[in-house]
């Protein structure tokens, strides 16, 4: 490499700077001598390299939202008119404060290849094969623009007793006797120890504890007992969550074949190797398993899941550790559906992330934020090669990059184990497994260990057909971890040069930002700066608060309108129904005085025939009369009484 050999202690600028550069890798060299340097550390050193070679910060502030972004701009931005010597001369004052040698190691090393050596210890050098295709020593990997970036294959060879490739998963020789293959088990790390508890085998719940030292990598059973205080019957359970807390484990939640009605908090003493039943306070949530638990500080955030009558959750609850009360939090915001069997992952103490997860119906791939300061949900944009839906998967983070692993979609696992940069929100593919292997499965546990400063990934057991018990192992390697398949042209030149950066510690928070600068900066201005911030913070919250305001009183109006319009409507609808009985009343009348009318003519009838009648009697006895007044013998026999008048009359 042509600018290693100018490091030799008679070096001067700009020389000596362009050689500590190289040294460190912001030159975009794959340098073979790596030094690791705090985040703080790392974060000034990439400013000054660019106010060295650039100049004054000549790039918009990004989003606040980019924690990460926006800590490099503030660095940078904060050197002002810092002259390109000066930056150089700290450059490399603070590289020699950080690793005194520096010089000797940039001039003596040399470029070596790395083998991978076969899990079955053979001394034969064989290259590294992946898909059927032979490598040479070197890993080559293609860029999207069509060009090739050379990346060394570092190894792990002390506490796995076998060679771990970066980007690869592994299954590491382990001894002793293993625990029964399961999967929905609980998994965690407390000081290079591996602890398993519980889970599920072909439907039937386990109560087991194991430990894997990581190390000598040897499984032992754990045979725990009852502790004196709060004992506890302990419950055979799966679909729980197992977080490290000080010199214990907390089993939180899970299904259970007699479940109780909230969720349940067990906890385990590493040093008495004993169980007790932690007693909560406040609203404790209903009993669920398939949730996620993350670690905030000291509290518990608990989301999501499935009770034990199968209904799906979507709800957020609070376990403060130190006061061991629940809180349920009604954030603002849409939230995720109701799901189960997702992951969560939390940013830089402030942001949880929410990915994938199952229903019932379907499996999801969706991302949700929660601000766990000011606790409202939103969906944000990603970038890169979005994963396909998944639920039972795992995830852990390593800095501001979240792993995740295994899961399927009720028809295959999933082979790719992917990462998404937290602070980027990019997507990128670490590795692809082939065959049904227990790192493409469901139900499957998800850890990180350190080993001599390197993390790693470990990977337990797991369902993908068949309940799996395997151990596999894989270590990230940086660019893999930071450096997205896509980079898209949205994001920021500043971004896009420090994940070109070879061995550049990532940058986990803003917190961390200024607390390095505060080391190097006057305070006086850290402090206006994080001011104005407060300010223009609390300028937009109070807007929000006024706008909300605003809509709580057009909202209330709107509800009195409506009470006034229903109230009128009532009114209306009961002189309808008056109206309505009055005409119902009339129409009764008018059939009433219809049949009135009716018997009226039938007896003006009856009364005309009658009259008739009568008529025609009278005039019968009218002719009767004239007959027997003419009558002739037949009347005087009658002795009708005029007769015997006319004969008084004679005599």
């Amino acid at each position: 490499m042509a600018t290693m050999g100018r490091a030799s202690s008679g070096l001067q600028y700009p020389e000596r700077f362009y050689a500590a550069a190289s040294y460190v890798g912001f030159d975009g060299s794959t340098s073979p001598t790596k030094s690791k340097f705090p985040n703080s550390t790392a974060l000034l050193l990439y400013t000054l390299y660019k106010q060295a070679t650039i100049g004054p910060c000549n790039i918009p502030e990004p989003s606040t939202w980019k924690i990460v972004d926006h800590s490099k701009w503030a660095s940078w931005n904060q050197l002002g008119n810092m002259s390109s010597t000066e930056a150089m001369r700290l450059f490399v004052k603070i590289l020699e404060e950080e690793d005194p040698g520096w010089y000797s190691r940039a001039s003596n090393s040399v470029v070596e290849p790395v083998i991978d050596v076969q899990i079955n210890h053979n001394s034969k050098v064989e290259p590294v094969i992946e898909n059927g295709n032979s490598y040479p020593e070197i890993k080559t990997i293609s860029a999207e623009n069509g060009s090739q970036v050379t990346q060394d294959k570092d190894v792990v060879v002390e506490g796995f007793g076998s060679v771990v490739v970066c980007d690869e998963w592994i299954a590491p020789p382990v001894s002793g006797q293993r625990p029964k293959a399961r999967y929905e088990h609980g998994a965690a790390v407390v000081q290079d120890k591996l602890y398993l508890y519980g889970g599920n085998h072909n439907g039937r719940y386990l109560s087991d504890l194991h430990v894997l030292d990581l190390r000598s990598l040897a499984w032992s059973k754990i045979e725990a007992k009852a502790g004196a205080e709060s004992p506890l019957t302990l419950s055979p359970c799966a679909g729980h969550s197992l977080v490290p807390w000080g010199n214990k484990l907390l089993s939180v939640a899970g299904h259970t074949k007699d479940p109780s009605e909230v969720i349940q908090v067990k906890a385990f003493d590493l040093q008495t190797s004993t169980w007790s039943d932690l007693k909560t306070y406040g609203k404790s949530p209903v009993s669920r398993g398939g949730q996620s638990v993350n670690l905030v500080g000291s509290s518990l955030i608990v989301f999501g899941g499935q009770d034990a009558k199968r209904t799906l959750l979507n709800d957020l609850h609070i376990l403060d550790l130190e006061t061991l009360t629940w809180d349920e939090i009604d954030a603002v915001g849409v939230p995720p559906s109701p799901r189960s069997d997702h992951t969560a992952a939390v940013h830089v103490e402030r942001y949880l992330l929410i990915f994938g997860g199952g229903s019932h119906a379907t499996c999801f791939n969706d991302l949700h934020v929660l601000d766990l300061q000011t606790m409202e949900w939103s969906r944000p944009i990603q970038q890169g090669e979005i994963p396909t839906p998944r639920a039972g998967h795992a995830g852990v983070t390593v800095g501001e990059n979240w792993f995740i692993v295994g899961g399927g979609d009720n028809k295959s696992g999933v082979s790719e184990t992917v990462v998404l940069n937290m602070s980027t929100l990019t997507w990128s593919v670490v590795t692809s497994v082939q065959g049904r292997i227990p790192v493409a499965s469901e139900g499957l546990s998800l850890v990180v260990s350190s080993f001599n400063g390197e993390d790693v990934l470990v990977s337990f057991g797991g369902y993908n057909g068949r309940y799996n018990n395997d151990v596999y192992v894989l270590k990230p390697s940086h660019k893999s971890a930071v450096q997205p398949k896509k980079i898209e042209t949205s994001i920021p030149d500043s971004v896009s040069a420090v994940q070109n950066v070879t061995n550049t510690p990532d940058v986990e928070s803003e917190l961390e930002a200024f607390a390095s600068l505060a080391e190097k900066k006057p305070k006086g201005d850290l402090i206006s700066i994080l001011k104005a911030e407060r300010e223009e913070l609390e300028s937009s919250l109070g807007k929000e608060k006024l706008q909300t305001l605003q809509l709580k009183q057009e909202l209330g109006e709107a509800e009195s309108r409506n009470s006034d319009l229903y109230k009128e409507l009532q009114s209306v609808r009961g002189q309808l129904a008056a109206e309505q009985s009055r005409c119902f009343k009339l129409e009764v009348e008018v059939a009433e005085l219809g049949q009135k009318l009716q018997t009226i003519g039938t007896l003006q009838k009856e009364l005309e025939l009658l009259q008739r009648q009568k008529a025609a009697s009278e005039q019968a006895a009218v002719n009767a009369k004239q007959r027997q007044s003419s009558g002739g013998v037949w009347g005087w026999l009658a002795g009708t009484p005029g007769q015997k008048e006319d004969d008084d009359d004679d005599e």
